[in-house]
């Protein structure tokens, strides 16, 4: 057994879509995460620029003994997952192998993928998907506003289903038969994104396939958690009252403390 809690990082308020995920499939786990909204957004930034970034957050969990580190990120792992990897003391989980793993087992033969900017210009998803499924189709398209209207929490507006409408019509007429949300911050969208796609295109959210990865390992290695009282600790670089009211919002069983933070340039 290994007490020490499970670090969590994301360019803003996505990564608690994972965390949830987390939370249900581990809840004795306690959970420290960093919310780098001081940041955002990550999809626009240079490779070099999400590198030193997300370098900088794993330092920080690592002082706060973390056993394991996951890149509740799209854009942060395509950019740092090898870098994070090799720097970081301890084992690195990102999600976008986990989320092209989930899609390729329902053997489709067409999905489509939506991400940042940076994600889709990366083609992490793409590359992902072919190597494990030479034949599959893939249809990326970048969706950078989505990610705005969930830092916003405008999640159930007329807003954000008009922003998906606009941002999901290169869908129309594609006949893809899946949707890989390639952005922690799309599953809050899930229902906007059903509405403009229908009921029959799958939605595949990377989060539970990543704590899956995440909890194997942990129980390979004997280092699952059996806390009866585990923490959930969120830090902000930014507004840590959009962090408050995020988690108020998609964590319903609380956390133990939201503060702000400032990390070191340094790292």
């Amino acid at each position: 057994m290994d007490n020490r809690p499970i670090g969590v990082m994301d360019s803003g308020l996505g990564g608690l879509s994972v965390i949830r995920v987390l939370r249900e499939e581990m809840p004795h786990e306690s959970i420290i995460f960093v919310g780098d909204q001081g940041n955002f957004p990550y999809g626009i930034k240079t490779r070099e620029q999400i590198q030193k970034l997300a370098l900088r957050i794993g330092r920080f969990l690592v002082t706060k003994q973390v056993k394991l580190m996951i890149i509740a990120c799209n854009t942060a792992t395509a950019a740092a997952f090898q870098l994070l990897q090799e720097q970081l003391p301890i084992p690195v989980i990102g999600v976008i192998e986990p989320g092209a793993r989930a899609a390729v087992q329902h053997q489709y033969d067409k999905i489509g993928v939506i991400g940042t900017e940076s994600t889709i210009k990366n083609g992490a998803y793409k590359k992902t998907l072919t190597k494990l499924d030479p034949s599959v189709t893939v249809i990326s398209h970048p969706t950078q506003p989505l990610v705005s209207i969930v830092e916003h929490g405008q999640t159930g507006t007329i807003i954000a289903q008009n922003a998906v409408n606009k941002e999901l019509q290169v869908f129309e007429g594609q006949a893809i038969q899946a949707l890989i949300l390639g952005c922690t911050h799309f599953p809050f969208l899930q229902k906007e994104i059903s509405n403009k796609l229908g009921a029959n295109i799958q939605l595949i959210d990377p989060a539970f396939e990543t704590i899956r990865q995440a909890r194997n390992l942990l129980t390979s290695e004997k280092r699952l958690s059996n806390n009866p009282s585990p923490i959930i600790d969120l830090y902000s670089t930014g507004d840590v009252n959009e962090l408050i009211a995020g988690a108020q919002k998609w964590l319903p069983n609380g956390y133990t403390k939201c503060d702000h933070i400032k990390l070191d340039k340094e790292g």
